[in-house]
């Protein structure tokens, strides 16, 4: 039965879940959104399979045999933007932390509902389509060169190789240049959902754009923690 606030959906999922009951139910329940799902049960192929076939997200068990999803989310980070939520058991905290770094788009904790699972997908699919509906143009900074297709940004001809969710935070931080942005601003505007003290994503998300910008010898601002408020992008004196 179609939830109330989950309309029908369109689009190809990739569900990636070695137990045969969740898979089933995971299937069954996108499909009566109105998703064409494929589903897998080990990360063996899943990388080939991304290439030969478009895939507007991937859903991802951690422990997979074979490959687990850490690495297989690895591998396609090398090539490939498609959004990837990775799924886990509960209280896995480096899993958390790991899949953020090696660029997961979002984490679902085991058990979870379907409800949950479709509130994040939908939040991932409207931001994609928002991305590809604005059109791209120079943003107002003087290092970075912003490529709204690529979603990443340049510096110096080098790629700093940002998720589609660290793109979007750096983007709005950049629109909003030496504002404080509230995390719950963040969470609505960047990750479409509410914030929640106890949810750590938007942190790592930040830790890693700084990381990334340091690499690519960014040097015309600098992203700060305002304690107890949120963040905001400083600019530094030339």
């Amino acid at each position: 039965m179609q939830l109330p606030h989950s309309p029908p959906a369109h689009g190809r999922i990739l569900a990636v879940e070695d137990d045969p009951v969740l898979a089933a139910h995971l299937g069954n329940h996108l499909g009566q959104r109105g998703f064409e799902v494929t589903l897998r049960h080990d990360g063996g192929e899943i990388v080939d399979l991304v290439r030969s076939q478009d895939f507007d997200l991937i859903l991802m068990d951690i422990m997979l045999p074979g490959s687990s999803g850490l690495e297989v989310l690895a591998q396609l980070r090398r090539h490939q933007r498609v959004p990837v939520i990775l799924m886990s058991a509960l209280g896995a905290e480096q899993d958390r932390i790991t899949g953020f770094s090696q660029g997961a788009d979002d984490y679902l904790p085991k058990p979870f509902s379907m409800l949950e699972m479709d509130v994040r997908i939908d939040a991932i699919l409207r931001r994609v389509a928002y991305e590809h509906e604005v059109p791209g143009g120079v943003r107002h900074d003087p290092q970075l060169l912003f490529d709204e297709q690529r979603a990443d940004v340049s510096q110096g001809g080098q790629w700093a190789d940002l998720t589609t969710t660290e793109y979007r935070v750096l983007e709005t931080l950049v629109a909003h240049v030496d504002e404080v942005l509230s995390k719950a601003f963040l969470y609505q505007q960047v990750m479409h959902r509410a914030y929640s003290q106890h949810d750590r994503s938007l942190d790592m998300h930040v830790s890693r754009i700084r990381r990334k910008l340091q690499a690519i010898g960014y040097t015309a601002g600098r992203v700060e923690t305002v304690r107890s408020m949120g963040y905001m992008l400083t600019r530094r004196a030339a």
